[in-house]
């Protein structure tokens, strides 16, 4: 059973850890727009003998219009999860529900971002916006609508026509956000998108991100490696243990302006957050070295 953490302000100022336990009993369900209920996924080993176990009995649920972000080791099943949640594939046990139902199959109320862009090399950026919505059968003018708002929401108004090798990295990844966006997911899954950036580009980049899905109400599920970017966007964050990944902890991140991740980063708290994670995570530690 994992615990509930909150960061809060005791009465002589200092930072003091409220911890809470999840309960049994007869509490009214919540509704919940992503969900995995005690999934467990397990592979076949190389070469068909035996079997590995990525993650077990995972169990959590976010809510419409949250940012969640999803920490742990590297192997942990981080991935595996959002592959599941994106219907890619099914898990060994347990259900992943989307909107209150079973995820059988690629979802279209569900959107998956990289770390690397994707963006088709032959197409404009505005045909790669557009791509999604192409595939799915809207009208060419209602694409070059939403395109358009899309491109200027997104800083990329007077680059309509250029192709993805005349734009940075950075510029790039916010097509490859505008592509996502112009589906109208309702989920939205991202495998730490913005890790290939350079510090001060990521950081606009997630500003950016947060305004825009808190503006809309998107739900967000993320993994990231980054403690402090997981503190910095998310109104809480998931820690997962070593394979077989499970969540040990669960972290509400008590912080005002979650669409400032900028204002965020600022606030003294954020290294009082950022500390807990890596005592979670044992950083620094030498067996947790290399």
């Amino acid at each position: 059973m994992f615990r509930s953490i909150k960061l809060q302000e005791s009465s002589v100022g200092n930072s003091e850890l409220s911890v809470q336990r999840a309960q049994s009993g007869a509490a009214e369900p919540l509704a919940f727009a992503i969900e995995y209920r005690g999934v467990t996924r397990r592979f076949r080993n190389r070469h068909g003998k035996g079997e590995m176990t990525a993650v077990t009995n995972v169990s959590l649920g976010i809510k419409a219009g949250e940012f969640v972000s999803l920490i742990g080791p590297s192997g942990c099943g981080k991935s595996t999860l959002l592959n599941m949640g994106a219907g890619l594939y099914a898990p060994s046990e347990g259900q992943v529900m989307v909107g209150g139902k079973p995820v059988r199959g690629p979802n279209p109320h569900v959107a998956f971002m990289l770390q690397k862009d994707l963006l088709m090399p032959w197409r404009t950026i505005q045909a790669n916006i557009e791509l999604g919505m192409q595939i799915r059968g809207k009208s060419r003018a209602e694409r070059q609508s939403v395109a358009r708002s899309l491109l200027e929401r997104c800083h990329l108004k007077g680059f309509e026509a250029h192709y993805p090798h005349q734009l940075s990295g950075g510029m790039r990844q916010r097509a490859a956000l505008a592509r996502t966006l112009a589906i109208e997911p309702d989920v939205l899954l991202m495998d730490e998108p913005f890790s290939a950036l350079d510090a001060q580009t990521k950081m606009v980049l997630q500003q950016d991100l947060a305004q825009m899905l808190a503006s809309e109400g998107k739900t967000a599920l993320m993994i990231t490696h980054d403690l402090t970017e997981a503190i910095a966007l998310s109104d809480r964050v998931f820690v997962m243990s070593d394979r077989p990944g499970t969540i040990i902890e669960e972290i509400a991140v008590d912080l005002p302006e979650r669409d400032s991740p900028l204002q965020r980063r600022k606030l003294a708290r954020m290294n009082d957050y950022v500390a807990h994670l890596m005592d979670l995570l044992h950083v620094g530690r030498e067996d947790h070295l290399g």
